[in-house]
């Protein structure tokens, strides 16, 4: 915060460096610091949400590639759908600390801005059906951009809320970045088949419906939908955000989390919350499809991920009012009873992994509605999880403290909120490999066995052993680092 040569301290105009920044001293928070917070909130909840819609664009985009005439085989189309996920995965570990190194206004707008390459690129390419597979592949590689951006936007706003509003901010902020994952599958099947942007957009295509009917589409529609969008989100971020002086770090700071044993222990549970949340939504479509070939995937898969983006801010609001790590424990242990229900409700297949009871031919309703609870529990453990690993980092370093001067728990906690976000971000990191690796589970368990159980069971031995981890380290009495 800039400050004016006599005592009283003057808001900082919009897009310039924090110098002072103390959001846990209560006067300067109610005084000046929370309306900055909230305006950096609110400009990165939209450029995140963007992230996300171009994330997963691949993920309604190829499913309509054969029948515009792409003569792609299946394996290549699902390399395309997967590729997203694994890109924005290994992006995100490297953006994970850029916001100590650049700045957090700088990064979001610039890396908001990169949004635009993909989003134009496959505008082009899904025109003309000759476009060669690995540019295709490339294209999807790069909308790992927009899965990388979630790491380094939590890291920043994790910055600018005190520990007992962290929890909110953090809910909110990837929360709603989420919806972009329900919007992009929802939006899509609409706005392809009107020209909305006229001859600037280029000739619609023809393609065969499920009616046989030949009908119009403009493709290109489902990318370029999102550029304006991008190009605004980018510069509000750039003149309206701030920088924070005091957030700034090296890599050798921030790489002191990965000798910090809570650092992988929050990795493994933000994966099976997030990661549960982006691998779910990528592979319910196919999993209906599988399961219920009577059942139309479309006009239900959008709303699990809809469910989960709504209720991650309900998450962090309950875990900033009853602990991060309590909500976290009952959460995984209503993510296990789920698969259970899951699997009660599937078709009875050949697979040596079948419940011996439940309806022989499956339930729809039943399974739909048990996958809607997956849902929502990822939600509210994304948002739990997000709130326990700031605060364990900034509890770690000021018990950490040898000396209870000013200046020393004024170094503590800044310490403490720069390894809290770069484990922030390495944690998201790690949990959007769920995306790649659940579909690909579903997958492998339906070839050796010829049904999604297997995968399932271990989804469910998974959160076992996380309600073991979450009540051990840090739910129990006496435990070693309660949040």
């Amino acid at each position: 915060m800039n400050t004016t040569s006599g005592n009283a301290p003057r808001a900082s105009r919009p897009g310039r460096v924090l110098t002072v920044w103390t959001p846990e001293d209560k006067a300067f928070w109610e005084r000046e610091g929370e309306a900055i917070a909230k305006l950096n909130l609110w400009i990165s909840v939209p450029a995140l949400f963007l992230a996300f819609a171009i994330w997963q664009l691949w993920s309604v985009v190829a499913v309509n590639l054969p029948a515009l005439g792409f003569k792609y085989s299946t394996n290549q189309l699902f390399w395309l759908a997967a590729a997203p996920a694994l890109s924005g995965a290994t992006l995100r570990i490297f953006y994970s600390f850029m916001v100590p190194l650049v700045g957090g206004r700088r990064w979001t707008a610039i890396s908001t801005a990169s949004l635009l390459i993909p989003a134009i690129g496959i505008g082009y390419a899904v025109q003309d059906p000759t476009t060669s597979y690995p540019t295709m592949l490339t294209l999807a590689l790069l909308c790992g951009l927009g899965g990388g951006n979630f790491s380094s936007s939590m890291a920043n706003i994790s910055f600018f809320f005190p520990k007992e509003r962290k929890g909110s901010a953090l809910g909110v902020n990837a929360g709603l970045g989420n919806l972009g994952v329900s919007v992009v599958q929802f939006l899509t099947p609409l706005v392809i088949t009107v020209g909305v942007f006229g001859v600037l957009a280029g000739e619609p295509q023809t393609m065969i419906n499920k009616a046989g009917d030949t009908v119009q589409v403009w493709m290109q529609n489902a990318a370029f939908v999102w550029v304006p969008w991008i190009a605004i989100a980018a510069v509000l971020a750039w003149f309206f955000m701030n920088d924070i002086a005091d957030a700034k770090a090296s890599f050798a700071a921030q790489a002191a989390i990965f000798t910090r044993k809570h650092n992988w222990l929050m990795c493994v549970l933000y994966l099976g919350t997030f990661g549960s949340f982006i691998g779910f939504a990528a592979g319910f479509p196919l999993l209906i499809k599988s399961q219920f070939p009577d059942v139309n995937p479309l006009a239900y898969a959008w709303l699990g991920p809809l469910v989960g983006a709504l209720i991650r801010p309900v998450g962090g609001w309950l875990s900033d009012k009853l602990g991060g790590a309590t909500v976290t424990l009952w959460n995984f242990l209503v993510m296990a009873l789920a698969v259970i229900g899951v699997l009660y409700f599937l078709p009875k297949g050949t697979g040596g992994f079948v419940l011996p009871f439940g309806p022989i031919d499956g339930n729809f309703t039943g399974f739909f509605l048990m996958f809607l609870v997956l849902f929502l529990t990822t939600g509210i453990g994304n948002g739990s999880t997000f709130r326990m690993i700031p605060v364990i980092f900034l509890n770690q370093k000021l018990r950490e403290l040898k000396s209870d001067d000013e200046a020393a728990r004024a170094q503590a906690l800044k310490e403490g909120n720069t390894e809290g976000a770069a484990a922030l971000g390495f944690a998201g990191a790690l949990g959007a490999y769920g995306g790649f690796f659940i579909p690909k589970s579903y997958g492998s368990s339906i070839a050796a066995t010829g049904g999604p159980e297997a995968a399932l069971w271990i989804f469910a031995v998974f959160y076992a052993v996380c309600i073991v981890i979450t009540w051990w380290y840090y739910a129990r009495k006496h435990a070693e680092m309660p949040c």
